[in-house]
């Protein structure tokens, strides 16, 4: 396992891109798109894994390279679920996320996030069922960790490499969409690093 300098038990303390190519959509996250570079150890606080690692194919600079994601659902993730980052962090929401996926024109400090009602939330609180749609890109890792600590005391650690993958996709529904196949049921929480931002600045909703 990584060793992390102390940004991390300061955060944890404190909580009581380059290139074109296409943008990845929801099917990316709810459907659990393998990828293979590296990801140094997920699991349960206080249990050792051993790295999970895969060799990378050939590939193009400005392709967008996917690590692998960690999803949380209920009912081990409830209301007072908390989700703890690196100190300096910052959020870009993705807005429209299940018609016309885009960036929100302004980026804000974690744990500061736009829900999909255009209301800015603590992110790093899961809320009760029924509250809007999280998306964002999580972006200013120095170290690749974060830590999900569940109300129930149980807490995971995930860490990846943040010089392959600087930037985390945060993707979380809490029943709030009513469309199919969703039908006001999925309670989940997605994390998921990437080799770059995978929404383009020029997708802004007109």
């Amino acid at each position: 396992m990584k060793n992390f300098s102390g940004n991390r038990k300061q955060a944890v303390a404190g909580h009581a891109t380059a290139g074109g190519g296409g943008s990845l959509g929801r099917r990316g996250v709810l459907g659990g798109l393998a990828v293979l570079p590296v990801l140094y150890g997920v699991g349960a606080a206080g249990s050792a894994q051993a790295a999970v690692t895969a060799p990378a194919p050939a590939r193009a600079a400005d392709d967008l390279v996917l690590g692998m994601e960690r999803r949380y659902n209920a009912p081990l993730l409830a209301p007072g679920t908390r989700l703890v980052l690196p100190q300096g962090i910052k959020a870009v929401a993705v807005l429209d996320y299940y018609h016309r996926p885009h960036l929100a024109p302004t980026e804000s400090r974690w744990p500061s996030v736009t829900a999909a009602n255009g209301v800015p939330v603590d992110a790093s609180v899961i809320p009760e069922r029924g509250a809007p749609t999280r998306v964002a890109v999580l972006s200013g890792f120095t170290d690749g960790w974060c830590d999900v600590i569940h109300a129930s005391g149980r807490a995971d650690h995930m860490a990846w490499d943040a010089s392959k993958f600087p930037v985390l996709l945060m993707y979380a529904e809490f029943g709030a969409t009513n469309e199919a196949p969703y039908h006001n049921w999925i309670y989940s929480l997605s994390l998921q690093p990437l080799s770059r931002n995978p929404y383009s600045r020029h997708t802004l909703a007109r």
